[in-house]
């Protein structure tokens, strides 16, 4: 069993066809978690999760969209109340190129969306681009007295903030930072742009999850332009490659990493 912790089959890219790729997905024992960027793409993807067996939707306003949009609790806390919505996500911080003129309303947004996430005890979908020390320090500054903490220095309070920062993006240090604050690290295709070699191998397994950011991010193996769950398969292959386990291994670990995050 595999699981594909952040896919975008809720997106227009898959409008025609979600159903066909859901259903080969499921096939090859792969489950997947739909990930919302503002409401209306939560909204579809709590309604396509509700529809099948090992589909989950996680839900949360995106922060590019944070300069346009409002975060209305009410309505996403409406959406959350489903067994199927396992997450707030995917929220952060986005400072790529233009993006980055409206970082104190993003971060308005974001710190408005953790309130969320700890009311609901939900784990956090974590969107983070060219802005990893500023969401370091956000997410610092909700860990209350962090010195006080004497073995877990980083340990959050009641483990009510948990998540993952997905499609990683940084250094080791950047990454060890997250892992001592006990988020996972979210490894895509993002590994065939970047050299993410060194945090892949210093990272614990057991701190890994797998995803695909579909219709994004195709590995090169796929052959074809959009991706899809199944590809997930090649971010596998060659974390355990790198890692220097076996296919399976990596697999089983992985998955159980999911189902102990999202509780599902």
């Amino acid at each position: 069993m595999l699981i594909d912790t952040h896919a975008h089959l809720n997106f227009k890219a898959f409008k025609n066809d979600f159903d066909k790729i859901i259903k080969r997905s499921l096939a090859e024992d792969i489950w997947m978690i739909n990930v919302g960027s503002n409401y209306d793409t939560s909204k579809r993807a709590k309604e396509i999760a509700e529809k099948y067996n090992g589909i989950f939707a996680a839900i949360g306003l995106h922060p590019i969209h944070s300069k346009d949009e409002n975060f209305d609790k009410e309505k996403y806390k409406g959406l959350a109340n489903s067994d199927k919505v396992v997450a707030i996500g995917e929220i952060g911080l986005d400072y790529f190129k233009d993006y980055a003129v409206f970082k104190e309303k993003q971060k308005k947004v974001f710190l408005e969306q953790l309130e969320l996430a700890k009311e609901l005890n939900l784990p956090v979908i974590f969107h983070c681009r060219k802005a990893h020390q500023d969401l370091i320090e956000v997410l610092k500054s909700q860990i209350p007295n962090p010195k006080s903490q004497i073995n877990h220095k980083f340990q959050i309070l009641n483990s009510k903030l948990r998540g993952v920062i997905h499609c990683f993006t940084g250094d080791w240090n950047q990454a060890k930072q997250y892992l001592d604050m006990g988020f996972y690290l979210g490894i895509n295709g993002i590994i065939y742009k970047r050299d993410l070699k060194e945090v892949i191998e210093k990272t614990p397994l057991e701190k890994i999850l797998i995803e695909t950011d579909c219709p994004y991010l195709t590995p090169p193996q796929a052959g074809v332009e959009r991706n899809e769950p199944v590809f997930i398969k090649y971010i596998i292959q060659d974390i355990a490659k790198i890692k220097n386990l076996d296919f399976q291994k990596v697999a089983e670990t992985t998955f159980q990493n999911a189902k102990n995050l999202f509780k599902i």
